[in-house]
């Protein structure tokens, strides 16, 4: 078995490594875009033809899926990545994961880029999944471009700016964009008051590596052999996986899992 992910940049990791959990035998390719991101600020059009450039860069490696480790390029080229690539390829998005989150009750609050934050997307996905519950939309201005760099400084100050914007009362927050993952237990740690009952934290990565199985027929199995290869394309161009990668938990793992498979 073969699973793609793509994003801009390093956002793919979390659900790279919940992949790798669910199934260690599997075979990974990474398709990111250093020569065009970050993608945020682009055209919905220019960000879309970005898009399918990394997937097919991706599919010619004969994945047997493609998840869009991606927020935004989920909401902006999702459904041209599917009409370019499927029946043939499965195409799996990453929504915010709004609906359990809204189950606990609230009230809660999703951490998003300022590009999504009040974004039509994101109203109806509150309308359809969080209707009466309590929901702060927080935007995160610069927490993404501070992951991907691995900025500690700007990291610190992105989470410290979010964690002012959000209400003492929320009980949990959405990470809504797939960088923020990564320093999941930094925002946490920012956001959780002293007395208060644990901090919930909602991300997408499990239940996105778990849908790709779902489409593919395919059962977790933990405890498979750690044979699966991986493979990281650079805009199209096969490479390593970029230093600041290698500074998260989720990095880390795929190439320690990479080594050891190296060593046998």
């Amino acid at each position: 078995m073969k699973i793609a992910l793509m994003d801009s940049g390093i956002g793919l990791l979390a659900a790279t490594a919940a992949v790798r959990r669910l199934r260690p035998d599997a075979d990974l390719v990474l398709s990111l875009d250093p020569d065009g991101m970050p993608w945020g600020p682009r055209t919905p059009e220019d960000l879309t033809e970005r898009a399918l450039a990394v997937a097919e860069a991706a599919a010619a490696h004969r994945p047997d899926a493609l998840i869009v480790g991606c927020n935004t390029a989920t909401v902006h080229a999702l459904t041209s990545l599917r009409a370019r690539l499927e029946p043939g390829l499965p195409v799996i998005g990453t929504v915010p994961a709004i609906k359990p989150a809204a189950a606990g009750g609230g009230p809660l609050a999703i951490w998003a880029t300022p590009a999504t934050t009040g974004s039509p997307y994101q109203r109806d996905l509150i309308e359809n999944f969080a209707d009466g519950v309590t929901v702060t939309e927080v935007p995160c201005w610069g927490l993404a471009e501070a992951v991907e760099h691995a900025d500690e400084t700007a990291i610190d100050a992105a989470v410290a700016a979010a964690a002012e914007l959000t209400p003492d009362d929320v009980t949990t927050v959405v990470l809504g964009c797939t960088h923020y993952e990564l320093v999941a237990e930094r925002i946490r740690a920012a956001v959780q008051h002293p007395g208060r009952p644990p901090l919930a934290l909602h991300g997408s990565a499990g239940a996105v590596a778990a849908q790709a199985l779902r489409r593919l027929g395919e059962q977790p199995a933990p405890r498979a052999p750690a044979s699966g290869t991986l493979t990281v394309l650079l805009s199209g161009r096969e490479g390593a996986l970029p230093t600041a990668a290698l500074t998260y938990a989720e990095g880390r793992l795929l190439r320690h899992a990479a080594a050891a498979r190296t060593a046998q």
